[in-house]
């Protein structure tokens, strides 16, 4: 009958560390991508000189955009993600892997916002 010694492999396995990234946002990130499925793709372009105008002499059109680069760029992709489905820009993805996110991050966003489509949009996307 043979002896396997297994605590050497168990000391040896304690001592092995793995460097593992959670996998999530925090509760502000996850606001920020529930409150930008109210923004439409508008208010991810710079205000023209009328819109300016308008907003300025009738108080109207809240600006949406948010003060953190960080959270901005993920709202960015996440108003992508709600509007265009998984079609979203490269460059909007670019910008959210600058900002220090992962590409885990944003795959569980892409996924998240697929999930929280109502079924007749759902359908539409993946036709």
């Amino acid at each position: 009958m043979a002896y396997l010694d297994v605590r050497e492999v168990a000391e040896a396995a304690s001592y092995a560390t793995v460097a593992v990234e959670p996998v999530g946002f925090t509760r502000r990130e996850w606001q920020v991508i529930v409150l930008a499925q109210r923004d439409g793709l508008s208010s991810l372009r710079e205000p023209d000189r009328m819109a300016r105008l308008m907003a300025r002499l009738f108080g109207a059109g809240a600006n949406p955009r948010l003060a953190d680069p960080r959270l901005e760029a993920l709202r960015r992709l996440a108003v992508h993600a709600w509007q265009d489905s998984f079609a979203v820009p490269v460059s909007a993805i670019k910008a959210v892997k600058a900002q220090g996110f992962t590409g885990d991050q944003v795959e569980l966003l892409l996924a998240s916002v697929a999930n929280g489509r109502p079924a007749s949009t759902r359908r539409l996307a993946l036709a």
